[in-house]
C-alpha cells in the first residue's frame, strides 16, 4: 500500500497526517476514499484511527464520518501512560516534610513550599538555604550523623583530662570570695535551719512541707543593690534556672541569659557545699538540701560534660 510508509507510525497533534512525496517515492497521488468524492489529490491525508486517505477537506474524522472515530487518540494516551514517569527508578531521600535548620543558632524551619532543606553530604544534616554551605554550619566540627562513636576508654580518658583542665581553670578565678559552706554537724544544721526559716522571704502561699530554705548570695559586682546577700525560700519542684531568675531579681543583678548567647554574660547557680554548678534544668529539691548556700556568678561557663568533653 503506497501509505503504508507514512502510516507506519502514530505522529503529530491531529488525528490525520499529510502524506508526503519526498519522503515516499512511490507516492503520485491518491484518490480521497469518501465514497461521494473520489478527488485525486496529489497531497492527500492519512487517517491514523481507520487507516484509509483523504483529500484536504475530508481529512478529520468528522468530516469523513470515520467508522474508528478516537482509535489514535486513545493509542496516544496509552503510549503516554507507558512512558516512563520522571522519578521512576529514583529514590527519595527524604520523605519527611517539617524539620528545624540543624544550624546551632538557627530557627528556620525547613521542608516547606517556600523554605526547601538542603542535605550536607559530609555531616548527614539538613539545613536552611543560609547555612548550606559547609563553612556556614560549621561542618568539621561536626560528628557525622550515623557515624560510628569513639572508643569508650578514649573517650573516658579524654574527659577525665578535660576535667582537670576544667577544675584547675577554676581554681585560677579564685579571685572571687565564695562563701564557706555552713556547719556540716547534724545538731549545728538543724540551729542554722530553724532559725534562717524565722528571716527567709517568699511566696506566703508556698506550703511549708514543699519549701527548701536557701542562703543566696550574688558577686558585688554585679549587682546593684546595697546587700548582695539574702535569706530566701523556694518551693522544691522548680528547676534552678527558676531560681537564679527568682534570685537575681531580689538581689538585683542583671540577668541576661535569655538575650544572650554569649558564656561571658550568662549568669550561672554555684552550689557551696556540693562545690559544683548546677545545671539550669535541675530540680532543687533534688540537688539541695535547706540550710544550704547557693552563689549567683556570671561567666564561669557551663558544668563540664564527661562526654561531650
Amino acid at each position: 500500500m503506497m501509505a503504508s510508509s507514512s502510516s507506519t507510525a502514530d505522529t503529530g497533534d491531529t488525528s490525520y497526517i499529510k502524506m508526503d512525496k519526498d519522503t515516499d517515492v512511490t507516492l503520485v497521488g491518491k484518490h480521497c476514499q469518501l465514497e461521494y468524492c473520489n478527488q485525486l489529490d496529489f497531497l492527500p491525508f492519512f487517517c491514523q484511527s481507520c487507516k484509509r486517505t483523504f483529500c484536504l477537506d475530508h481529512r478529520t474524522e468528522d468530516s469523513h464520518k470515520c467508522e474508528n472515530k478516537g482509535a489514535w487518540a486513545e493509542r496516544r494516551r496509552l503510549a503516554q501512560l507507558a512512558r516512563p514517569a520522571a522519578g521512576e527508578g529514583k529514590r527519595m531521600r527524604d520523605f519527611v516534610s517539617q524539620k528545624p535548620c540543624a544550624a546551632a543558632d538557627c530557627k528556620t524551619t525547613i521542608g516547606t513550599s517556600l523554605v526547601p532543606g538542603v542535605h550536607c553530604a559530609t555531616c548527614n544534616y539538613d539545613y536552611c538555604l543560609k547555612h548550606r554551605l559547609r563553612e556556614e554550619h560549621d561542618c568539621k566540627n561536626k560528628v557525622p550523623v550515623g557515624a560510628r562513636p569513639r572508643d569508650v576508654a578514649e573517650q573516658t580518658r579524654s574527659a577525665f583530662a578535660k576535667l582537670r583542665a576544667w577544675g584547675s581553670a577554676k581554681k585560677e578565678q579564685a579571685s572571687r570570695a565564695l562563701p564557706k559552706a555552713k556547719p556540716t554537724s547534724a545538731s549545728a544544721r538543724l540551729v542554722a535551719v530553724n532559725n534562717l526559716k524565722k528571716t527567709a522571704k517568699g511566696d506566703a502561699k508556698l506550703p511549708p512541707e514543699k519549701r527548701i530554705y536557701l542562703y543566696v548570695e550574688a558577686e558585688a559586682e554585679t549587682t546593684t543593690a546595697k546587700n548582695y546577700k539574702g535569706e530566701f525560700f523556694y518551693s522544691k519542684d522548680w528547676v534552678t534556672g527558676r531560681v537564679l531568675d527568682a534570685a537575681a531579681k531580689s538581689l538585683q543583678v542583671e540577668n541576661v541569659n535569655n538575650q544572650s548567647a554569649e558564656e561571658r554574660d550568662k549568669l550561672r547557680v554555684f552550689h557551696v557545699e556540693g562545690g559544683r554548678v548546677l545545671e539550669f534544668n535541675e530540680k532543687i529539691g533534688s540537688a539541695l538540701a535547706s540550710g544550704n548556700t547557693i552563689v549567683l556568678l556570671r561567666g564561669i561557663g557551663p558544668p563540664p560534660d564527661l562526654i561531650e568533653m
